[in-house]
């Protein structure tokens, strides 16, 4: 990380070996964040880019990677704002078949894994934590300063999202 800060935009190895490491955990935050492939292949790519320019200024306070997912976690939201808000317009419009306005799932999602269809069953927050925690592997500290949220209030949310989970699908294996 250091390497690839001093070496920035002179020499881009260190920077692309880097974002190797972190690309396909990215990835996977992105798309069970936003939900389709699309989406979370322009944030991954933007998420990169914000990386790239912002390099420079990563004053190493956190850890690298609680930066770049705070990152990515504000590149999700700005997206998922972006569609809700083109989605409202639509339906406002009528642009939207009734038949598609009541089906709340993507494709993706309805034939993703488990845990996306999981994730359909707990607030946005929730899902948020659940995803910093099992796909970007974070510590309970790590989502606490990305999320902006206290390290109690973090595990709380966690593990009432967990229950919750446990007692929907108490048929399945979940967890």
């Amino acid at each position: 990380m250091e390497r690839a800060q001093a070496e920035l935009f002179t020499v881009t190895r260190a920077y692309e070996e880097l974002m190797r490491r972190y690309q396909a955990t990215l990835y996977n935050v992105c798309a069970r964040y936003l939900g389709n492939e699309r989406d979370a292949d322009d944030v991954s790519q933007e998420v990169m880019l914000k990386v790239l320019y912002g390099l420079k200024k990563f004053e190493g306070k956190s850890k690298f990677k609680t930066w770049l997912y705070s990152i990515t976690y504000n590149e999700c939201i700005t997206q998922y704002r972006k569609e809700k808000r083109k989605k409202r317009l639509l339906d406002a419009l009528s642009l939207n078949p009734v038949e598609e306005a009541s089906d709340s799932e993507t494709p993706e999602v309805r034939e993703g894994t488990s845990l996306d269809r999981w994730l359909l069953h707990v607030n946005q927050i929730d899902r948020e934590i659940i995803i910093l925690r099992f796909v970007a592997e974070l510590e309970f500290q790590e989502i606490a300063s990305i999320m902006h949220l206290g390290l109690s209030a973090t595990k709380m949310r966690y593990k009432r999202a967990i229950d919750k989970l446990k007692k929907h699908y108490a048929g399945e294996n979940l967890l």
